[in-house]
């Protein structure tokens, strides 16, 4: 289900990504307006596995992978050509930013709200996986080395320069 709305919206579009009409821009304009939206929607409240990393990066390249050179030979891009390509905006990188930027809006709200105090519930039901959303960000916010992340989280301004450095943070 992750990414069955994604391919639907790709194979909506697949004519025109394999227009020769299209410039390589554009196909790249529809790709971040359209169909990246639709991979990462509701990817705020995802807690990442590594299958769901391995999904998510193996669908970003599958995108931008192989294409025909001067119209006779195949080529595969390598990691460093899809890194320029896309601006080194890596999709996962782009989910865990993502996340941070949901958590500094669910830390401020106050303390009555329905989500915050779901937000602190500590069960966990049999079944249920070992992780949590709040371990994962706990854990983006270590790799960030962020200090006093509870005080910082309440100034807006500074909480979306910490999310703008996160979408650049490769070891995130």
């Amino acid at each position: 289900m992750l990414l069955s709305t994604s391919v639907r919206a790709f194979y909506a579009n697949k004519t025109l990504f394999k227009s020769n009409l299209l410039s390589r821009k554009s196909k790249l304009k529809l790709y971040w307006s359209v169909i990246r939206p639709a991979v990462v929607y509701g990817c705020e409240t995802w807690v990442l596995k590594e299958s769901i990393i391995q999904k998510l990066s193996v669908f970003e390249r599958k995108k931008f992978g192989p294409t025909k050179e001067a119209n006779v030979i195949w080529g595969i891009k390598t990691n460093k050509e899809l890194g320029e390509l896309i601006k080194h905006r890596d999709i996962i990188m782009h989910v865990k930013a993502q996340r941070v930027s949901c958590f500094g809006h669910t830390s401020r709200m106050p303390v009555t709200s329905i989500v915050k105090r779901i937000n602190k519930w500590k069960l966990r039901p049999a079944g249920r996986s070992k992780s949590r959303w709040k371990d994962d960000i706990r854990n983006d916010v270590k790799k960030i080395k962020l200090t006093k992340w509870a005080e910082q989280v309440q100034d807006r301004l500074k909480w979306k320069d910490i999310v703008e450095r996160a979408k650049s943070v490769s070891e995130l």
